[in-house]
C-alpha cells in the first residue's frame, strides 16, 4: 500500500474516534483542554498498537494462508466497511447519556473499541506486504488529530450528521478491499 492507501486506511478508521471525541466535546464542560488530550492521546495510542498487534498475529500465520491472503484481505475490508455502514443506519447512543468526565476506565474502553477495526486492518497491512510501523503512525496520528479536532470543534458539527461520515468510512474500507483484490489478480 502507498501513502495515500494508508492515509485512507487511516481516514476510515479514525471516524470512530471522531464521532466519541465529538459527542465527548458535546457533553464535557469542565476541564475541556485536558479533556480533549486525554481522550486523543487514547484513541491515537490505540490506534497506534493496534494494527502492530494485528501485523504480527498476521505474521504467525501467514505461511497457512498465503495462496488466498488477498482475498481474505479483501473479504474483511468489505465485511469492516458493511459493519460500519450497517452500525451507522443504527441509532446509537445520545451525547446526553454520556458521562461528563473521562476517568482511566472509560478512557481504556474507548481507546479499545475504536481501535478493535484497526487490529484487524493491521493483520490485512500484514498481507499486503506494507511496513508496519510506518502505517501505524500514519494510523495512530490520524486519529489522534480526528480526536482533538472533534472534540474542539463540537460546535461545528451539532448539526452535522455523523451517519453520513461512518457510511464514507465503510465505503472507503470496501473500496480498498476491492483495490487489493484487483492489484493482485491483475
Amino acid at each position: 500500500m502507498n501513502f495515500l492507501d494508508i492515509f485512507l486506511l487511516a481516514l476510515a478508521l479514525a471516524v470512530d474516534a471522531f464521532v466519541v471525541s465529538l459527542s465527548y466535546g458535546l457533553v464535557i464542560r469542565r476541564k475541556r483542554r485536558l479533556a480533549a488530550l486525554k481522550l486523543a492521546l487514547t484513541v491515537g495510542l490505540g490506534q497506534f498498537l493496534m494494527p502492530i498487534l494485528g501485523w504480527y498475529g498476521a505474521k504467525s500465520v501467514y505461511r497457512l494462508i498465503e495462496q488466498v491472503d488477498h482475498w481474505i484481505a479483501f473479504f474483511v475490508f468489505l465485511v469492516l466497511g458493511l459493519k460500519v455502514i450497517a452500525d451507522s443506519l443504527q441509532e446509537g447512543d445520545c451525547p446526553e447519556k454520556l458521562q461528563k468526565s473521562l476517568p482511566f476506565k472509560v478512557l481504556f474502553l474507548i481507546g479499545l473499541a475504536t481501535s478493535i477495526d484497526a487490529f484487524v486492518s493491521g493483520s490485512m497491512l500484514y498481507f499486503v506486504k506494507t511496513p508496519v510501523f510506518s502505517a501505524a503512525l500514519i494510523i495512530g496520528l490520524t486519529a489522534f488529530v480526528a480526536a482533538l479536532l472533534a472534540f474542539n470543534l463540537c460546535v461545528l458539527f451539532k448539526k452535522l450528521k455523523t451517519a453520513l461520515l461512518e457510511q464514507a468510512a465503510g465505503v472507503i474500507l470496501i473500496l480498498l478491499g476491492c483495490k487489493i483484490l484487483h492489484e493482485h489478480l491483475s
